[in-house]
């Protein structure tokens, strides 16, 4: 009765826009740039961040009639949102069985994982099933189905446990003008039922958890990009647990980190060798770990995309400004930020070299 009457009086909106009041409080940290770049795009990140949420928590809430949308894109971004991705995400139950169907495409890499927590809740989307799309069994046309459930199945299933509430799919292009992507579809199994009306009780809490996924989303990346300042223009291997716990994929190994360069200078990154792999990238990030507007600028490179050095590697050149050499990767007016490259399926994990230069170097390197 009480959610009744705080719908019908209007206290629940209220509460609502006070709470996401607080996500606010994240762009004003301290380590974080005070201009109007950053001031802005921190704004607008956590409009962003809304946006999702509502689709998250809910437009697509009910486990018992779940239905794939897109949690980050070209205009809603999270966690070093991979440019060369098409993310899908599902709400579920543990309680419940689900079926996926769809066709598999020809993306590079596919994978399918079940998770559970949230970053409105404990900060984690921890794994708790996973399938590899090359080990997807598929009809003639590419067809394919998958069980979800905690009893293991035969042919294609993924687990789930009794906390698991959601589904992820990666899929991740060399080139997306040229490759096409999976068709999906998931509804809960021996279901035959229609959804309930909204009722108060149900909009009160999916919209406490709409602005604690905001403020909660926020905070977990805003102390990664803090913890990153001491590696700034350095690409170290980190604690890959930590990034899984947060919903990475477990064929991937990350790097992540900070970048800053003054005007005139320039970040070289350098891969000696390329090891036998299923996909790696570069990406560049602001300081929101969101990807950098890729819709108008070369921001990452990957296998397909880069020019390999003479001796097998790879070089890249971050700069505000072109420098005419291969691989160049723009900053899009920003001064600093957050980046991050990946290997995924690498039989080893070889360390990006990275060194600070003066532009003009490099451009007196290329004429020499």
């Amino acid at each position: 009765m009480a959610a009744k009457d705080d719908v019908i009086s209007g206290k629940t909106w209220e509460e609502f826009c006070d709470a996401l009041k607080r996500a606010g409080q994240q762009v004003l940290r301290p380590e974080a740039a005070a201009d109007e770049l950053t001031r802005a795009e921190g704004y607008r990140y956590l409009t962003r961040l809304l946006r999702i949420g509502l689709e998250m928590h809910l437009e697509f809430s009910d486990p018992d009639f779940p239905g794939f949308f897109l949690p980050s894109h070209e205009t809603g971004k999270i966690g070093a949102d991979n440019p060369d991705n098409r993310y899908a995400f599902a709400k579920i139950s543990g309680n419940n069985e689900y079926v996926i169907r769809g066709t598999r495409g020809t993306a590079s890499y596919f994978s399918i994982g079940t998770q559970k927590g949230g970053y409105e809740t404990n900060g984690k989307m921890e794994p708790t099933g996973f399938i590899d799309g090359k080990d997807l069994i598929l009809d003639s046309e590419g067809r394919f189905e998958i069980v979800l459930s905690q009893t293991k199945r035969p042919g294609n299933w993924l687990g789930i446990e009794a906390a698991s509430n959601a589904v992820i799919v990666r899929q991740t292009f060399l080139d997306r003008s040229t490759e096409r992507p999976a068709q999906l579809s998931i509804e809960r199994l021996n279901s035959d039922a229609a959804p309930a009306p909204i009722s108060a009780e149900r909009l009160q809490n999916n919209l406490n958890n709409v602005a604690r996924f905001v403020e909660g989303t926020a905070t977990v990346f805003a102390n990664w990009a803090q913890s990153f300042i001491p590696h700034t223009n350095a690409l170290p291997p980190q604690d890959q647990a930590r990034f899984q716990a947060a919903g990475g994929d477990p064929n991937i190994f990350y790097y992540h980190s900070a970048w800053e360069l003054a005007d005139d200078e320039a970040l070289v990154v350098h891969v000696p060798r390329i090891p036998d792999c299923r996909f790696w990238n570069l990406q560049i990030d602001n300081w929101w770990m969101e990807s950098l507007d890729y819709r108008y600028h070369r921001i990452c490179h990957n296998q397909n995309s880069a020019q390999r050095d003479a001796d097998g590697g790879v070089t890249m050149v971050v700069s505000h400004r072109d420098p005419g050499l291969a691989n160049w990767l723009e900053t899009a007016g920003h001064k600093r930020g957050t980046m991050c490259f990946r290997w995924v399926g690498a039989k080893e994990h070889v360390h990006p070299q990275t060194r600070v230069v003066k532009l003009k170097s490099l451009i007196e390197e290329k004429r020499a």
